[in-house]
C-alpha cells in the first residue's frame, strides 16, 4: 500500500459512506475519479449514494455485448431515476472481438481471456484519465473480498471500496428507505448478475456470487485482480 493510500485510509477510511464519497469526489480527486458500475443486483444503492454527492460524477459501464437485456433496461431506468448525467458506455474494440472471439464462444473456451478482452482492457482504457475509481465490492461477498479496506491501491490507481463494511442488513434497510427498484432478475432468484453466458442461479447454501462462472474455477472477472492470467495480453487466446 503506497503512502497516499495509507494517508487516505487514515484520514477518511472510517468515515460514513456519504462523507467518504464526498471527500473523494469533491475533495481529494475532483474531476479525477469515476464510479465503475455493472448495474447489477446490488448496484442501485452505491449509484444513489454517488448521485447524492455529485450527479455529474463519471459512471463507467462496461458493455461487454454479453449482458442480459434486463440489465440494460435496468441501467437505463436507474440513470433516469437517479439523474446521473455522465454515464459512459464502454465496449470492447470490434477489431479485437473479430480477432479473438469471432464466434462469440471464447467465454466457453477460456473465460479469463474473454473477461480480459471484454472487460479488463476496455476498463483500463476508460480509466486512463482518472487517478481513482469507486467500486461496489463488499466484505460480505467473502473470498478475496473478506478483508477489504475502504481505500486501496490496485497497482495503477487508487481504488475506493465505498461500501466495503456494509452488512446485508444495512444494505436492505437503506435500499428500502430509498425505495430503490430491484434488478428485474432478482425475483427469479438471481443474487449476482454478470454476463449472460457466465451467470447462473446461486448454489444452495453458498454465497451470493456462487452463480458467477459456476462451471469454472473462477471467482473474479479480473478488473479487481492485478497479476495473474488476466494481465497476460494474450489472455491465453
Amino acid at each position: 500500500m503506497d503512502r497516499l493510500t495509507v494517508q487516505i485510509n487514515k484520514d477518511h477510511g472510517k468515515l460514513p459512506t456519504l462523507e467518504l464519497l464526498d471527500a473523494m469526489i469533491n475533495g481529494t480527486f475532483p474531476g479525477k475519479i469515476a464510479l465503475v458500475s455493472s448495474f447489477g443486483t446490488e448496484a442501485a444503492l452505491l449509484l444513489a449514494l454517488v448521485a447524492d454527492v455529485n450527479k455529474a460524477t463519471p459512471v463507467i459501464f462496461l458493455d461487454t455485448l454479453k449482458h442480459f437485456p434486463e440489465t440494460l433496461e435496468y441501467r437505463d431506468k436507474l440513470i433516469d431515476r437517479l439523474g446521473l448525467s455522465d454515464v459512459r458506455f464502454i465496449q470492447p474494440e470490434p477489431s479485437a472481438i473479430k480477432a479473438a472471439d469471432s464466434d462469440g464462444k471464447l467465454w466457453k473456451r477460456n473465460p479469463n481471456a474473454c473477461c480480459y478482452l471484454r472487460k479488463v482492457v476496455p476498463l483500463e482504457e476508460a480509466l486512463s484519465g482518472f487517478t481513482a475509481w469507486i467500486n461496489g465490492r463488499k466484505r460480505i461477498h467473502g473470498g478475496d473480498r473478506a478483508e477489504l479496506e475502504a481505500v486501496e491501491h490496485d497497482g495503477r490507481r487508487i481504488k475506493v471500496n465505498a461500501m466495503a463494511r456494509w452488512t446485508q442488513e444495512e444494505i436492505d434497510a437503506e435500499w428500502k428507505r430509498r425505495d430503490l427498484p430491484e434488478h428485474p432478475m432478482v425475483p427469479f432468484g438471481y443474487t449476482s448478475v454478470g454476463c449472460k453466458p457466465c451467470t447462473a442461479l446461486p448454489k444452495p447454501g453458498e454465497g451470493k456470487r456462487s452463480g458467477r462462472w459456476a462451471e469454472f474455477d473462477k471467482q473474479e472477472c479480473g478488473i479487481h485482480t492485478v497479476g495473474g492470467p488476466w494481465d497476460d495480453p494474450s489472455g491465453g487466446i
